[in-house]
């Protein structure tokens, strides 16, 4: 098919898939990628999204990149040379980072070092199998794994732990990585278990207050700060906007789907609960477990009817087609709808989540849990622990969490908020809060939740099971139900995960 105008959707998708193999199969560089993209009016995000699984919250539009600094290139040309012509193997969902890593690792990685690199981008699911299937073989089949924060209590154990392999391999260490610059509460709530480390913070999807300005503007309404102001908020809204097709929020509670789960945690933990009690056992439905999961089930009646069938993308294509008012979310949305496609350009403002009505302490949870109504789905990169090829497998991880790759993946993938606090300082990110494709305009917004209302869930081997195959299940039912009432709803859930988590108790 020529470069030409496309005619139709069908023909634009067979361009962008045929220039996709293109790309996989190294016919055709990066540069020449992203301009087929950019003639089918298709974005670095819409071309994650579509292409490489469908399971992704919505991303950005790329942006112009730049190079590699001269420091970069003399460290990986002296580190390199003795693994030329070794072939490494990383496994990850289509991220902003990863699809960023693999427009940049062969002109800037694998030109200089040698070392062939092969990003293999799969829905969220299929990575989790694939790693599965690594790691009871001990195969060795991936070298890099991208693990979810919700899997790190599963895949302790079959990962090398980053900073003490970078310790003690002083002569393959990367000048300035400085470990400091990552977040903390990143480390702590994605890549740590206990005291050991599973890999590098990587991506940082999390929880901010999204809102249409105009409609605030319109009605005089104020940015919620706290949780009564904020129901308040979307009921005017609906009230007000509902005639006009706009619902007051709208949501990701699609039965049986970890993004049901991801929203039921943020009510719950913004209303004084968590899904563990310090005995070990399911709390989601005392007494602040329900105020929790009422606050969810009154929110719903604001939402448009199809919300109860929607994953995370779902809810963001309504914002984007202006069906809803605000939203608490993925930061990630946020580019998107200053996107090409979007009917809300320069209309949304991004603002710190409001405050918790009531918040339990972590020590008053269980399994690590860490209650804050900024639901985080991070993720870490992951060095295997049966990798034939570790030491080139470890100069291309610290290569791709470097400071200045960090930062252009800011730029060229957007979306994710960053993991390395200079980041949000560089001047290339600065430059680009502003109105349009690839915007960092929610940057500030997503940089406070993570260092003051981060939550995260609960660290078990058990909880890959439980957040997507019994809570969204069972809460799934309730949405269109199923149960004589919310309690019942709960008495199950409890049941059902107190089973599961019952070998993982402390004595």
């Amino acid at each position: 098919m020529g470069s030409g105008r496309m005619t139709g959707d069908s023909d634009r998708k067979a361009y962008v898939a045929e220039s996709a193999r293109a790309f996989a199969c190294r016919r055709i560089g990066k540069r020449e990628f992203l301009r087929r993209l950019a003639v089918a009016g298709v974005g670095l995000s819409s071309f994650s999204t579509a292409m490489l699984g469908g399971n992704r919250r919505v991303s950005t539009p790329a942006r112009a990149d730049d190079s590699a600094s001269p420091e970069m290139t003399n460290w990986l040309q002296d580190v390199g040379r003795k693994h030329r012509g070794t072939k490494i193997r990383f496994v990850s969902e289509p991220t902003p980072p990863t699809v960023v890593a693999k427009l940049l690792a062969k002109d800037e990685f694998t030109a200089v070092t040698g070392i062939d690199v092969e990003i293999e981008i799969l829905p969220l699911e299929q990575v989790l199998q694939k790693v599965s299937i690594d790691v009871k073989d001990q195969a060795g089949a991936y070298d890099l794994y991208y693990l979810d924060q919700s899997w790190t209590a599963l895949f302790i154990g079959d990962t090398v732990d980053p900073r003490d392999y970078y310790d003690r391999n002083s002569e393959l260490a990367l000048p300035d990585f400085d470990w400091n610059d990552f977040s903390k509460p990143l480390l702590q709530g994605i890549a740590t278990d206990g005291d050991k480390l599973i890999g590098i913070p990587f991506d940082i999807p999390i929880f901010i207050l999204m809102y249409r300005k105009d409609l605030f503007d319109k009605h005089r309404l104020n940015v919620p700060t706290t949780m009564a102001e904020y129901m308040r908020v979307v009921k005017t809204l609906d009230e007000a906007e509902r005639g006009n097709g706009i619902r007051g929020t709208t949501g990701q509670l699609k039965a049986g789907h970890y993004s049901l789960n991801c929203d039921w945690t943020a009510w719950l933990w913004a209303n004084g609960g968590s899904v563990f009690g310090k005995d070990g056992r399911f709390s989601g439905g005392d007494e602040a477990g329900m105020r929790g999961l009422n606050y969810m089930l009154e929110l719903v009646k604001h939402m448009p009817p199809e919300a109860i069938t929607w994953t995370w993308d779902g809810e963001a294509q309504s914002i984007n087609q202006g069906r809803a008012a605000t939203v608490i979310s993925w930061g990630e949305f946020f580019p998107g709808f200053d996107g090409k496609e979007s009917k809300v350009v320069g209309l949304m403002e991004a603002a710190r989540p409001p405050i918790e009505d009531r918040l339990r302490s972590p020590e008053e949870a269980g399994f690590l849990e860490i209650p804050h109504i900024g639901h985080q789905g991070g993720s870490s990169i992951c060095l295997s622990k049966y990798s034939r090829h570790r030491e080139a497998a470890w100069i291309f991880m610290q290569w791709v969490c470097s400071k200045d790759i960090a930062a252009r993946s800011a730029i060229l993938g957007s979306g994710s908020a960053a993991v390395r606090n200079s980041t949000y300082k560089d001047a290339r990110v600065l430059a680009a809060a502003k109105v349009g494709p690839g915007t960092t305009r929610h940057f500030p917004a997503a940089e406070w939740t993570i260092h003051n209302a981060m939550g995260s869930e609960p660290k078990l081997p058990a909880w890959v099971e439980m957040s997507n195959d019994i809570i969204p299940v069972e809460l799934g039912k309730l949405l269109s139900g199923q149960y004589r009432d919310a309690g019942q709803c709960m008495a199950t859930i409890k049941e059902r995960v107190d089973r599961s988590a019952k070998p993982f108790r402390k004595a």
